[in-house]
């Protein structure tokens, strides 16, 4: 997702699976593993095994040890080669453990200094820091009237736009609606400044199809912060990693996504008209600046705090987690760990406690007829995924 887009090539079909595919790497030992060490740099060798009832874990070499993605499981596997023993200054030079985590920022990645900026990646920024200044005249401009507009408008543009529409409806395809109501919620996503939904899908599809390796586009192991934003402004790297979007047919090929794309700017500027002249500058304060950072935070947490802080529930095989307060603040996208277990799921809240607002909406479009083909996980998927302590 970046806030303004380059002009899109030609698109291919959705490429990947909604659903996760163990993948066979030929080669890999069991253990023990074995590693070298030479004159100016540290390899360790990557580990697939397998423990008790769980079929497959994600474990990658860190710091002369094996770190499990579910549990913290050390041990040495440092080969009798190796005489030269790594110092706690270099070891911290190039691992930094997240705060409250178990994550550590493995290819820790800096954006906003030391690289060139492209037009794109200067307007996003620009975007971002100008709605964050509004921000700023909000204690002078609080009236009730205006606390109402943004949080109406962070219901319609957040749950109603970015978690119905664009991430359940368009990048997973977890059930049909009607065009007309299809066209009109993702209208409202446009609505929440973080880009148009060609280009927001694409990026989503790509963090699936890559999670939390070296192409993801937004991984916690190259820092939290940049999980959370600052990966939006270096497209270049994002068009490096992933290519140009190629996984966005099903929408490109559609006049309403073609229009919101090629016209993009202008309906967030005609809504802070419409507000302006409803209310003034307060309306202005409170409906674009507030509300917008509000949505972007809750937005950019699914990204950064749940493959950080929580608990999982499925082998995924990422970092993914359930975080049960960001699931309050993004109308139930807070359970993730859940979300990419079953990435075709309609309901994140798999449990009956675990609230999911967007959930309840798509339920009741099913219940009057709007909503159809909804997809649900199966038991023996469940079953496949279960972690053995769940």
């Amino acid at each position: 997702m970046t806030l303004l887009s380059p002009p899109p090539s030609k698109s291919k079909p959705y490429p990947f699976s909604p659903l996760p595919q163990a993948v066979h790497r030929p080669g890999r030992s069991t253990f023990p593993a074995q590693t070298t060490k030479n004159v100016n740099s540290l390899s360790y060798t990557s580990i697939t095994t397998k423990i008790g009832p769980v079929n497959k874990w994600n474990c990658y070499g860190l710091e002369g040890k094996v770190r499990f993605s579910r549990r913290v499981m050390l041990m040495p596997i440092v080969s009798a080669a190796v005489t030269q023993p790594v110092s706690e200054n270099e070891r911290e030079s190039n691992f930094k453990r997240i705060l409250l985590s178990d994550v550590v920022v493995t290819r820790p990645r800096e954006v906003l200094w030391g690289r060139k900026w492209n037009s794109v990646d200067v307007a996003s920024a620009a975007v971002v820091v100008s709605m964050h200044l509004l921000c700023l005249f909000a204690p002078f401009t609080f009236n009730y009237a205006a606390l109402g507009i943004a949080f109406g408008l962070y219901i319609i543009t957040g749950l109603l736009g970015i978690t119905l529409s664009f991430h359940r409806n368009l990048s997973h395809r977890s059930f049909k609606l009607p065009k007309w109501l299809e066209y009109f919620f993702a209208y409202c996503g446009a609505q929440a400044l973080q880009g148009h939904p060609i280009d927001w899908v694409s990026t989503h599809r790509y963090h699936h199809q890559f999670c939390d390796s070296e192409k993801d586009p937004h991984s916690p192991y190259e820092g939290f912060w940049f999980s959370h934003m600052s990966w939006m402004f270096d497209t270049n790297t994002l068009t490096e990693r992933c290519g140009k979007p190629n996984n966005v047919g099903d929408l490109e090929k559609q006049g309403f996504y073609q229009f919101i794309r090629d016209t993009y700017v202008i309906h967030p500027v005609a809504l802070a008209a419409l507000l302006y002249a409803m209310g003034g500058f307060p309306y202005i304060v409170w409906g674009m600046g507030v509300r917008i950072v509000w949505v972007y935070h809750i937005t950019w947490l699914v990204n950064s705090a749940c493959h950080v802080w929580g608990k999982q529930a499925w082998n995924t095989g990422d970092l993914s987690r359930n975080n049960w307060w960001v699931a309050l603040l993004a109308f139930g996208e807070g359970w993730h760990n859940n979300h990419h277990a079953f990435e075709y799921s309609a309901r994140h809240g798999l449990k009956w406690w675990q609230l999911d607002m967007t959930w309840y909406v798509v339920r009741f479009l099913q219940v009057i007829g709007l909503a159809t083909d909804v997809k649900l996980p199966t038991d023996t998927h469940k079953q496949r995924l279960a972690l053995a302590d769940s």
